[in-house]
């Protein structure tokens, strides 16, 4: 009996979880305003891409913001690790940049999903959550790149076939702070620790 609980249970996680990350056109959830963190780590893992701002090495703008648009994942959908991996190449202007000065700024926000236009909500809008991570990206081998492959292949099958002259790499973002705007009074600050900590899923106990 205990056993046949514990598998429910299980199941019931997993359903909780996918919830989490609906497909396209269901409605979408998203933690309360005032959990921070989680709100953080629900946007880093609905996003699928990002805006990353670089200190260019390239004239005319050398020494000045660089944006540009990057594919991102934090993991496979329900398997949210926090960290945004991105498959890379040395040829890419703004990765040159970043071999120069790793340091960096991301950008995700839920614009990017269906949730801002259920709501009626402008990106620019506070309601429409957003995150900023401070840190700087570097580059993963070993264990943690087999997990940024799969993570990223998972959500971009069309990176499996990308030119394997441009010799890409896994990469993470290293984040030394998180920034989130999702309400109104003005941006609010968590920690990598708190980040991390936190959950993006909806919580479901079992006893």
């Amino acid at each position: 009996m205990i056993s046949f609980l514990r598998a429910a249970c299980a199941l019931l996680l997993g359903l909780f979880w996918a919830s989490g990350s609906p497909s396209p056109g269901s409605p979408v959830w998203i933690p309360p305003h005032d959990q921070v963190a989680r709100v953080a780590r629900f946007v880093a893992h609905q996003c699928d891409w990002a805006s990353v701002a670089t200190i260019s090495t390239h004239k005319p703008v050398a020494g000045q913001p660089f944006s540009n648009a990057f594919s991102v994942s934090d993991g496979p959908r329900g398997s949210s690790s926090g960290v945004p991996y991105m498959y890379l190449t040395r040829m890419e202007i703004s990765v040159q940049d970043l071999e120069v000065n790793p340091v960096a700024s991301l950008s995700m926000s839920l614009a990017q999903t269906d949730y801002c236009r259920q709501q009626g909500f402008d990106p620019q809008s506070p309601l429409c959550a957003h995150v900023i991570l401070s840190g700087s990206v570097i580059e993963v081998n070993g264990t943690e790149a087999e997990f940024a492959k799969k993570a990223l292949f998972s959500r971009h099958p069309e990176m499996i076939d990308w030119p394997s002259d441009h010799n890409w790499f896994f990469a993470k973002f290293n984040l030394t702070q998180v920034w989130v705007l999702d309400y109104f009074g003005g941006v609010k600050t968590v920690t990598p620790e708190e980040y991390f900590q936190a959950s993006p899923y909806k919580h479901m106990h079992c006893g």
